[in-house]
């Protein structure tokens, strides 16, 4: 009796079915391809039958004397057909409907797409009671929808400052209304700072590995970037205190916490350590604050330590959502917070009335918090499975994050690595982006938020965790 045979006239639910050995060579296509026809050709002749357990990628690939990845595409695909779907913690089972119904769930398979690991969003709320709660804070919008389409006073209403004035008193921040700016989205209030902190072929520094959103600014304002070292702890205070007296920068600007990325956290100690340096020096400090929230007891922020140099940026889109499209700026002063006001103005006439005003109302009504809550929660067990998966050495990452940074092993080079990421639907972003000078290191940073469920991330880090564990040469995509 064949494997398939065997497979099919038993129950599902037993664990020492996944024996599915097809024969590929029948199909005459990649073979990729061929699971995923071989799939469909014994779930349609009752071979398999709905709930079967079929085996994991890495022993079909053992049976078949195939590659993890070239079983991994055949699995995906025949997610995409409605075939088969993944059961958290169990394993993978061909497509049961009454099964599915009986949960609640669709009567057709769930369809899975490629997992997207490159962009760095936080995980969407998916909890019904979460959601509803949102989705009726937009149609409470609508009342006013006239008055929210109309232009308005820049810098937001009273009610929209007395928010943000809350959410930063959140972060430890008390700050006046006349030192604060409501921007739509940190980049501008980025490039605001910028321009008002320096001039063209002014120095700025920056950690060696940043966010690659100050590069492209200081490049469009014609500044030179100067890359500090870092370490697990983030920047090197001595070594800014060399680049001050070397280069004169006017400002450093810096990704403190749960930095994008690295994942490293600048801990008080070097903050203050850092804080020395530029009131020596004269030194502006511009924190991008975006991930504060995130982390349940952060270091206190530079604009907490040192308000009087910090030019201090906390966008809403890594805690909230990024097409939320909002930032709070607290300038030093209220005299420097003036010519930012009209830098603003001129290059953005206003954040949006209805971005600012759905962002008012969660803040105010609680549901920001609970966004923010889920979006710990979920964080925090996505990096349990980083952790379950991924091997010891290979990544940085912090528990409440949701991106990880990997150092590829020996004979890895990032476009291979990433390369392979894409042969299997997988996207990752190569360490080039990121890197202000010299060459980059091999490295790749894994985004774990956004659409993604929790299964998706399962099956994505299998198939890169079985590649990092390989030599590149058993993982070539190529058949």
């Amino acid at each position: 009796m064949k494997a398939t045979e065997r497979v099919g006239r038993a129950s599902g639910d037993n664990l020492a079915l996944g024996t599915w050995t097809p024969d590929l060579k029948r199909w005459g296509k990649p073979h990729y391809l061929a699971i995923a026809e071989a799939l469909a050709d014994d779930i349609r002749t009752g071979r398999l039958t709905p709930g079967t357990r079929l085996p994991t990628q890495r022993a079909l690939a053992e049976a078949l004397d195939l590659n993890f990845t070239t079983v991994s595409r055949g699995y995906v695909e025949a997610h995409k057909r409605g075939l088969i779907e993944g059961r958290v913690g169990q394993g993978t089972f061909v497509f049961d409907p009454a099964r599915s119904a009986r949960s609640g769930g669709s009567a057709s398979a769930p369809r899975v797409g490629p997992v997207d690991f490159t962009m760095n969003l936080p995980p969407e709320p998916d909890t019904p009671a979460l959601q509803a709660r949102m989705q009726a804070s937009f149609a409470e919008l609508s009342g006013d929808l006239a008055n929210l389409l109309r232009y308005q006073g820049f810098g937001g209403t009273d009610d929209d400052k007395e928010a943000a004035l809350r959410w930063l008193k959140g972060r430890g921040i008390d700050t006046t209304r006349e030192r604060l700016l409501i921007c739509p989205g940190a980049h501008s209030a980025l490039f605001s700072v910028l321009g008002q902190v320096a001039r063209r072929g002014d120095t700025i520094c920056a950690e060696r590995i940043t966010y690659p959103g100050i590069r492209a600014l200081a490049a469009h304002l014609g500044l030179r970037l100067v890359d500090l070292p870092m370490d697990r702890h983030g920047v090197d205070p001595d070594a800014f205190a060399a680049a001050c007296t070397k280069v004169a920068p006017k400002a450093i600007y810096l990704n403190p916490l749960l930095q994008n990325p690295t994942t490293a956290s600048l801990p008080r100690a070097r903050r203050e350590a850092i804080i020395a340096v530029a009131r020596r020096y004269a030194v502006s400090i511009i924190e991008d604050d975006a991930y504060a929230r995130i982390c349940p007891a952060p270091p206190p922020s530079f604009a907490e330590l040192a308000p009087e140099i910090t030019y201090y940026v906390a966008g809403l889109a890594k805690c909230l959502g990024a097409g939320l499209r909002l930032a709070f700026l607290v300038a030093p002063s209220a005299r420097t917070a003036l010519p930012l006001a009209g830098s603003l103005r001129a290059a953005t006439v206003m954040a949006s009335p209805i971005s600012t005003t759905l962002a008012t109302r969660w803040i105010m009504d609680g549901t920001a918090d609970a966004i923010v809550q889920f979006v710990r929660e979920e964080s925090a067990a996505r990096q349990r499975i980083v952790a379950a998966l991924l091997p010891t050495g290979t990544y940085t990452a912090d528990p409440h994050g949701f991106h990880v940074w990997i150092t590829l092993p020996e004979g890895w080079t990032r476009s291979a690595f990433a390369s392979q990421g894409r042969s299997a639907g997988l996207g990752v972003v190569g360490s080039d982006p990121f890197c202000v000078a010299g060459t980059p290191p091999e490295a790749v940073r894994l985004c774990l938020g956004g659409p993604a469920t929790r299964q998706q991330i399962t099956h994505g880090l299998e198939v890169l965790a079985h590649a990092l564990e390989g030599s590149p040469a058993l993982a070539s995509t190529y058949i």
